[in-house]
């Protein structure tokens, strides 16, 4: 489904939803052999490339190069109320705190297995609201 400039929407969204759903499972995979800390980086992840299929079908254009999920979702026009917000700036230090050394450290001993499948429901919970949202 191309739009009158020829950019093909339907091909791009699918490539996100693809990516999405692909970092979710590989979440999921490292949740089983119990690596938490990279779990949650992969959930944020699957959200981000959540929102960033949702900018395309509703900006018609390809999706700026952001990792912050309250930005991507204020450009995207998405609705939040004050319980999505919070959980969207939470998820969002998900990808801070597995990636940078010297936060890396306090977020994995934060990481405990009963917080770990605690936000990974969350994020399955966000995934699934910003997927129903594309339909």
């Amino acid at each position: 489904m191309n739009d009158s400039s020829g950019f093909d929407v339907e091909r791009i969204r699918d490539y996100w939803l693809v990516e999405a759903t692909e970092s979710l499972q590989v979440a999921d995979h490292l949740v089983e052999k119990r690596d938490y800390s990279y779990a949650l980086f992969f959930g944020h992840l699957a959200v981000e490339k959540m929102l960033k299929a949702l900018y395309v079908v509703r900006r018609r254009q390809h999706p700026p190069y952001k990792h912050n999920l309250l930005r991507l979702a204020e450009l995207t026009e998405v609705e939040l109320d004050n319980a999505r917000t919070k959980i969207l700036a939470t998820i969002t230090t998900f990808n801070i705190e597995a990636r940078y050394p010297g936060e890396k450290r306090a977020f994995r001993a934060k990481c405990t297995p009963e917080y770990a499948h605690g936000q990974m429901r969350v994020v399955k919970e966000t995934f699934a609201w910003l997927h129903s949202l594309l339909i």
